[in-house]
């Protein structure tokens, strides 16, 4: 049998990123929780926590959490159908469900699901930002137990639901393009002109440039990682940028930010993974994940979509 008491304490301290805010939050010492961590490394003779700061859990480790995280649900739908149960643990500990989300979603769609789900469940919501290309590999090395991602196809012993599409528009500002711009969008200026890069793992400027020019172009860039900053300095004039469609619309409208090229948009599929899992609280996430897509994602038709994005 497992040592569930020694369990959460490693859940709590990677949950925590320190065996100080950890033992605050079992509301036992700070070497008690160390004991159990190392009582149950030294029985499974597996490193479950690097400590350091934050401390972060190891690859083993990770997995116990993500067990933690399923039997902690799985207790709260056993608490609601025998409420008496509740009062012999009142000190429990709210169950704290792991997502990685690309930043996108979370700047414009995502934040209702979260809010609704936050409300009505006893839970806490730990996100983690990453480009949606890559969100799916946190779900597969178990760090997290659902993503929003841009792969149709899930990893093992999970499921994909899809959500919708995300439109992007290249934009800048009315004096950026006609600084940069003023003899048109061509290859030559656009290698001039400074561009907006979320990270590199950013692919969608490369994708919209390969689209327009029919080659590659390499173009010099602003490194900002925030959806906000993002349309902020293309309202600025910093760089021209690739932003939702949904963000830039009322620029679009007042006439501070301009499309580089009208009409050439690019859609970005996205899909919901979790673990297949018969976990009611889980399910309920996914439908509210799935009601804000609906509401703030264009439906899926015919258009031609691009994998590449943040």
């Amino acid at each position: 049998m497992l040592d569930y008491l020694s369990l959460s304490a490693v859940a709590q301290v990677v949950r925590e990123g320190s065996f100080e805010r950890a033992a605050r939050a079992l509301h036992v010492t700070p070497s008690a929780v160390s004991q159990r961590v190392k009582q149950l490394e030294d029985r499974l003779g597996l490193a479950l926590i690097v400590r350091g700061t934050p401390c972060v859990a190891t690859e083993a480790g990770a997995w116990l959490c993500r067990h933690v995280e399923q039997v902690g649900m799985l207790e709260r739908e056993l608490h609601s159908a025998l409420p008496a149960l509740g009062a012999l643990d009142a000190g429990e500990q709210r169950v704290t469900l792991r997502v990685a989300v690309n930043a996108d979603s979370l700047g414009t769609w995502l934040m209702p699901a979260i809010a609704a789900f936050g409300a009505r469940e006893p839970a806490l919501v730990n996100l983690s930002i990453d480009d949606e290309t890559h969100t799916a590999e946190w779900l597969r090395t178990g760090a997290v137990l659902a993503a929003v991602t841009a792969s149709p196809k899930p990893g093992q012993g999970c499921r994909s639901v899809p959500l919708g599409r995300m439109r992007y528009r290249a934009t800048a500002s009315p004096a950026f393009k006609k600084k940069y711009f003023a003899r048109g969008v061509t290859a030559k200026a656009l290698a001039e002109a400074p561009s907006l890069a979320f990270s590199r793992k950013d692919k969608l400027q490369a994708q919209w440039l390969q689209a327009v020019c029919g080659h590659a172009v390499e173009v010099p860039r602003h490194w900002l990682p925030s959806t906000q900053a993002f349309v902020a300095a293309s309202v600025a004039g910093v760089g021209w940028g690739m932003n939702p469609a949904t963000l830039v619309e009322p620029h679009l409208r007042d006439g501070s930010l301009v499309e580089l090229v009208r009409g050439a948009d690019l859609q970005v599929p996205l899909y919901w993974h979790h673990v297949r899992l018969k976990i009611p609280m889980l399910e309920r996430l996914t439908q509210d994940v799935v009601a804000a897509a609906r509401e703030g994602l264009e439906p899926w038709d015919d258009v031609k979509a691009t994998s590449a994005g943040r």
